[in-house]
């Protein structure tokens, strides 16, 4: 088993970057990985003045397979999480879905205690330990870590967990596969900007699928597969999701596109 250290770390998922690590296809690795904000709060007295928001969502890598190709399906199995017994909460004015209603920059630190976070001295609630930003080189020029694509990127969602398969497009030779963001609980989304931002360790298998291709990351897991699909608009993602799972799920399954559309 191979370790890559958060000490190599990309602020976007671009084909420029040199690899920090080559391996084959089928290799596992145990990737570790800074927090969101790259270890600058380490107090709840922290000011946001005091943050290079430049410095924002790492993701540790690129990692180089070396059997991908463009046109290919990277498929990561994410073995393991672990998350920091510390993790870190922030919002204030303009941040968030209420931005605007308030005032100052407000950061909570919590600990992280037998699967649970410690909110306050009334509140202590379980975790759902997840990735944030996961993907590959995009196809044209680079893509902050910040923004989510065909290639992943800040997906932000909680399927992306321990025990899950994430499908990824390969667009350029080597793939150039990275992760990062971790959060120890995040509910559908950062409506106040952030989840509990931790540092930690994911345990990742490396396959490559030849032969085929997807528009999109595909996420199996043990309720079964989601396509993601980044657009500018709600209803834009919908429909290209809809219209590349039909498209997907045709071959696999024998039912016209009709078919498809009515079953429950």
């Amino acid at each position: 088993m191979v370790i890559l250290e958060k000490q190599n770390y990309i602020y976007s998922f671009d084909k420029e970057h040199k690899p920090a690590l080559k391996v084959s296809a089928g290799a596992k690795v145990v990737i570790e990985t800074h927090d969101c904000f790259l270890g600058q709060i380490d107090s709840e007295e922290t000011a946001y003045e005091a943050i290079d928001w430049n410095h924002i969502n790492p993701a540790t890598g690129p990692i180089y397979i070396e059997e991908a190709k463009a046109g290919d399906i990277l498929k990561v199995k994410i073995d393991d999480l672990e998350i920091a017994p510390t993790g870190i909460i922030a919002t204030g004015k303009n941040l968030g879905v209420m931005g605007h209603r308030l005032e100052g920059f407000a950061v909570k630190k919590v600990d992280i205690v037998d699967n649970t976070y410690v909110f306050n001295d009334r509140l202590r609630l379980p975790v759902n330990p997840m990735i944030g930003v996961i993907g590959v080189a995009p196809a044209q020029e680079g893509v902050s870590c910040g923004t989510p694509g065909e290639h992943g990127g800040n997906m932000d969602t909680t399927l992306i967990t321990k025990g899950a398969e994430l499908y990824l497009p390969v667009f350029h030779e080597g793939a150039l596969f990275g992760l990062g963001d971790l959060h120890a609980a995040m509910g559908d989304g950062e409506i106040g900007v952030s989840g509990i931002e931790v540092a930690g360790r994911v345990t990742v298998t490396l396959d490559i699928l030849k032969g085929r291709s997807i528009p999109h990351p595909i996420v199996v897991n043990e309720d079964g597969a989601a396509i993601i699909v980044s657009k500018p608009t709600l209803d834009e993602a919908a429909k290209e999701a809809v219209e590349c799972f039909v498209d997907i799920m045709r071959p696999l399954t024998g039912l016209s596109a009709a078919d498809l559309s009515m079953l429950p």
